[in-house]
């Protein structure tokens, strides 16, 4: 994706533990290096945009980083049962696993992981990951067995499946393909075919959880990257990463009503443009409050991190991060985890919201 110009440091006020105001400093003053001093309370890269409807801010909590030095980290999922995170580093070809009794990380929890993007997990607790070496969906069995859910669609072989959720009512599971995975060797293997897109139009898909059929449920996004669906599981949030290859695309969350097995009424849900400058929302999640949590990047200082949308798409809070934020899931024994994906490292920071799904 081509990066934006850097965003100046942006002022805001924030409230504190009690209410009070405090200046918002500037994020370049911040080291999450290893034996640093402990971040002053209330944490100031945590901005509440609109007191009266972002109240996830916790006036003793600060966001922390638990592990760096990945090429791209993407895709975090929790597995309730188990207690741990699973995420991926694309570029190394690998998954990732942090225990939550000690913060652990297992360098190697799925390697190679076939240069696996977006991670969830079912409601049997297997990992269904998007592969973008094999272009395919893929679950891992209890036996250790590993099963193709979705190589092809109705118009033929994915481009690169990139981001996956799971309807726990019926079992379905619903997926992107924008097909980054196929253009460049970095993220899985080049397709030289002339087109951003590399095989087919990028677009959503949904296995169906009895049969396993795969159907189209939508194609308006340039590019259909992150994916979630409201508490009630009534909408679909995909977040849209076209302007990577097409001018004309718009930087936006789209929202479709979920209709069975379909999808209806796509339209904007939220635009990315904060104070003139407009970057990608990749990875989003939603909180039982109906809030969008959405990864922000690719403008740079004062934008990247996650921008919190209330469910009628006005921008309420910002988490400042000092990387482009690539995806988000909430997480924890009570989901009030906020677990981010962020270039390079993983940071996690307590919020007064939970998670509106198990995962």
């Amino acid at each position: 994706m081509d990066l934006h110009h850097v965003m100046p440091p942006r002022r805001a006020f924030i409230g504190g533990a009690l209410g009070t105001l405090v200046a918002a400093p500037a994020l370049a003053q911040r080291d999450y290096g290893p034996g640093i001093p402990p971040q002053r309370y209330p944490d100031p890269d945590i901005l509440v945009l609109d007191p009266k409807r972002f109240k996830a801010k916790l006036g003793n909590a600060a966001i922390r980083r638990l592990h760096t030095g990945m090429g791209w980290a993407e895709g975090p999922a929790w597995h309730a049962n188990g207690r741990f995170l699973v995420w991926s580093d694309i570029p190394n070809n690998t998954c990732l696993r942090m225990t939550a009794e000690d913060e652990h990380v297992s360098q190697r929890f799925r390697s190679p992981s076939g240069f696996t993007n977006g991670n969830t997990f079912d409601r049997e607790g297997r990992q269904v990951s998007c592969r973008h070496l094999q272009r395919d969906v893929a679950r891992y069995e209890p036996d250790g067995r590993v099963t193709v859910l979705a190589a092809k669609g109705p118009d033929g072989e994915f481009n690169a499946p990139n981001d996956v959720v799971v309807h726990p009512e019926d079992g379905s599971i619903w997926f992107t393909d924008p097909g980054y995975g196929a253009l460049v060797e970095y993220e899985g293997h080049r397709y030289d075919t002339g087109s951003p897109r590399p095989f087919i139009k990028e677009a959503v898909y949904r296995i169906d959880g009895q049969s396993g059929e795969v159907t189209k449920v939508a194609d308006q996004p340039f590019k259909p990257n992150g994916l979630c669906f409201s508490p009630d599981y009534r909408m679909l949030y995909v977040a849209d990463t076209g302007s990577s290859h097409y001018p004309e695309a718009r930087n936006i969350i789209w929202a479709y009503d979920v209709e069975g097995a379909s999808l209806r009424n796509p339209r904007t849900f939220a635009d990315m443009t904060l104070d003139g400058k407009s970057g990608l929302a990749d990875g989003i999640r939603c909180d039982t409050e109906g809030n969008v949590w959405s990864s922000a990047g690719w403008v740079g200082e004062g934008y990247d991190g996650v921008h919190v949308f209330a469910p009628d798409g006005t921008r309420i809070g910002q988490i400042r991060l000092p990387e482009i934020c690539s995806n988000v899931c909430f997480g924890g024994t009570r989901r009030n985890h906020l677990f981010m994906t962020a270039s390079q490292s993983l940071y996690m920071v307590p919020v007064e919201a939970r998670g509106a799904h198990f995962c």
